[in-house]
């Protein structure tokens, strides 16, 4: 089994397949035995379990800084 790496509220993660609207980048919305992810291409929210999420997370990505160009 793959560790999950360390995940806060709004750190943006891309997953291995990109989702039905063509995104593959999510915001991490909700922390728990359970992650929710939101697509930030079309709003879709969902719930996997950590276990899926380690086996489907591609790379957490960078935070943006937001004010700074």
């Amino acid at each position: 089994m793959l560790p999950l790496p360390e995940l806060h509220i709004g750190d943006r993660v891309r997953l291995r397949k990109p989702h039905a609207c063509g995104g593959n980048e999510w915001v991490v919305v909700r922390l728990g035995a359970d992650i929710g992810l939101e697509c930030t291409t079309c709003g879709k929210r969902i719930l996997l379990e950590r276990r899926k999420l380690a086996r489907r997370l591609k790379t957490v990505l960078p935070q943006v800084e937001e004010g700074k160009t």
